[in-house]
This record gives structure tokens, C-alpha cells and sequence, in this order.
């Protein structure tokens, strides 16, 4: 069985830096891409960045880039997401997931080629 759990979420001052991480389990995490995404309240889910299969090229969207970093590590079979200098519009639930095949170069533009999603955790950004 596929699982995908997130932790790291809480409530940080602006400026401040989080660190998310993705455990996954029941599968290598390496063999596809794992995304993350987040939705705030009253808007859609939104795709934050992705880190490709075999440990490929990763992406961000433009509003975290510079901000955000993603990183794997296989031997843990994780899928860390360390958020620097965040904002108050960071605020949302968090969610990762992976996507339905391998993928060599990755994207969060279409969260339907992700599946297994996780639970979710909580990120707050506010003085």
C-alpha cells in the first residue's frame, strides 16, 4: 500500500522558514515524482514544486522560486520542502503526492497526474 504522509507544518512570523517533509512508503520514492501543492482557504489547489524521478530536474512556480527548495533523500525515502522568507499568502494546507507514472521532467501544472495523496499539514505565516 502507497502512503504518502506530510509533517513540519505550524505558525511562523513573516520572514520566518519551514520545513516540510514527505515520507513515502510502499514505494521508492525515487522511482517517481513527488509534488508538492497547497490550498488556502477558498481557493484552488495550487501545484508549489516538484522534484522529477530518479532524482531529475525539479520545478517550481514563480511565486516560491528563490524562496523554495526541494530536495529527496533516498535513503530515508523522503521528499523534504524547505520554505525560506515566507509570506503571509503562504499560508495554506500543504500536500504532497506522486505522480501516476515516471517522469523524467516534472510539473505541478496538472495535479490530476498525481495520486496517493497525503493528509495534509498546516502552514500559517502570521505576525
Amino acid at each position: 500500500q502507497v502512503q504518502l504522509v506530510e509533517s513540519g507544518g505550524g505558525l511562523v512570523q513573516p520572514g520566518g522558514s519551514l520545513r516540510l517533509s514527505c515520507a513515502v512508503s510502499g514505494i521508492s520514492a525515487d522511482v517517481y515524482a513527488i509534488g508538492w501543492f497547497r490550498q488556502a482557504p477558498g481557493k484552488e489547489r495550487e501545484g508549489v514544486s516538484c522534484v522529477s524521478s530518479s532524482n531529475g530536474p525539479t520545478n517550481f512556480v514563480d511565486s516560491v522560486k528563490g524562496r523554495f527548495t526541494i530536495s529527496r533523500d533516498i535513503a530515508k525515502n523522503t521528499v523534504d520542502l524547505q520554505m525560506n522568507n515566507l509570506r503571509p499568502e503562504d499560508t495554506a494546507v500543504y500536500y504532497c503526492a506522486r505522480t501516476k507514472y515516471p517522469m523524467i521532467l516534472c510539473t505541478v501544472d496538472h495535479p490530476s497526474m498525481f495520486e496517493d495523496w497525503g493528509q495534509g499539514t498546516q502552514v500559517t505565516i502570521s505576525s
